[in-house]
């Protein structure tokens, strides 16, 4: 499940604004705002699913271990990788 922070973090890797991820994702503005609320408001497990594939689909990865959440932006596989 994608939390609130993750949604917002990914937005942030990607350089996207809630507009694009909302179009992206195929859902409304409103609902994803309710999802990146940090008021637990009650949001349709179908709007996560819908936001998580549109993520992904942009390469990101949803983290989540017992220590925490976060997410990860994949290099594109074309792209060479980042200098050191």
């Amino acid at each position: 499940m994608i939390t609130a922070r993750q949604s917002r973090a990914a937005r942030a890797l990607l350089g996207w604004t809630q507009e694009t991820l909302a179009d992206q994702a195929r859902t409304s503005l409103t609902a994803l705002k309710r999802l990146e609320s940090e008021n637990d408001l009650e949001v349709y497990e179908s709007t996560r699913d819908l936001v998580r594939r549109a993520l992904e689909a942009a390469g990101i990865v949803l983290l989540s271990t017992d220590k925490g959440q976060g997410v990860l932006l994949l290099h594109d596989r074309n792209d060479p990788p980042p200098k050191r």
